[in-house]
């Protein structure tokens, strides 16, 4: 008998993966989550039902939450992220000698240790000296830590659930109060075919928070429609300023020097959600 996953990502349209074996099927005390293992992309971690990451796809999401960011700003000596408990972003940003410390809040303890057990090669950094991981909820460590970090990642599920609140005009307003002088802030944004209300909200909220505001896209297979956006609001230093050749190449597979200014060139349609 053959078993498979299937995410409904609207109500008429979904993926579906050859599953081989379950490893978690649990209710937290924040969400349903799932590890499994599937013939095209390998272990994956599913969250209310949603794809969170997955093997063969992950570097290209995590690498682009975390190096644009940390290649504009000139000297993110620390680290905020918010949510990321699979690891992923603190492994990607780790690769940066210059941060001196990076902080991982997540709610869901759970994620974070089935991640370590699970997902080894992408939460292998998260007991780096470098790194501090807090069980706790990121909007009140926000809240808690004023002028505290000079970047600020949110690597957030969709805004359903514990997630809501990261999604919201007031949670950017924190971040910007918890950010140094010329910090910067990143977060995923969904996708443009089936959440396109949701990026013209928060591109709107951002823009009244921050002077300088990006979006920029990526191709990750097993997200809602594949084509994915990313939201960085920054208070001084503009993505589209920084010079290619003094980005140094380091170990990725998706993001690159070229591609840190091309990832900013949006299909027209897109582009149209966040004039």
């Amino acid at each position: 008998m053959e078993l498979w996953y299937t995410e409904k990502q609207t109500e008429s349209y979904g993926i579906t993966a050859k599953i081989t074996e379950t490893y978690v099927h649990e209710q937290t005390d924040f969400q349903m989550l799932d590890m499994i293992e599937t013939e095209e992309f390998g272990t994956m971690l599913v969250l209310d039902g949603m794809v969170m990451t997955t093997v063969k796809d992950e570097f290209v999401y995590h690498e682009m939450v975390a190096h644009p960011a940390l290649f504009t700003h000139p000297n993110p000596e620390h680290v905020l992220v918010v949510g990321g408990g699979d690891g992923g972003v603190i492994r990607e940003i780790m690769k940066h000698p210059k941060v001196k410390k990076a902080v991982l809040v997540d709610i869901d303890g759970k994620v974070i240790e089935y991640s370590k057990k699970y997902l080894p090669t992408i939460a292998g950094e998260l007991d780096n000296p470098r790194v501090e991981v807090i069980v706790n909820d990121g909007f009140m460590h926000i809240h808690d830590h004023k002028n505290t970090y000079d970047v600020i990642m949110v690597d957030s599920t969709e805004p359903v659930g514990p997630a809501v609140n990261l999604f919201t005009r007031g949670f950017y307003q924190g971040i910007y109060e918890a950010l140094k002088e010329d910090g910067i802030f990143i977060a995923q944004t969904d996708n443009p075919w089936f959440k396109a209300d949701l990026i013209q909200s928060v591109n709107k909220d951002v823009k009244e928070v921050f002077p300088i505001v990006r979006v920029y896209c990526a191709n990750i297979p097993t997200y809602p429609s594949g084509l994915w956006t990313f939201t960085m609001g920054s208070k001084k230093h503009d993505p589209l300023q920084v010079d290619e050749a003094s980005i140094p190449e380091i170990d990725t597979k998706y993001y690159s020097p070229r591609l840190h200014k091309a990832a900013f060139v949006l299909p027209k349609f897109v582009e149209d959600l966040v004039k």
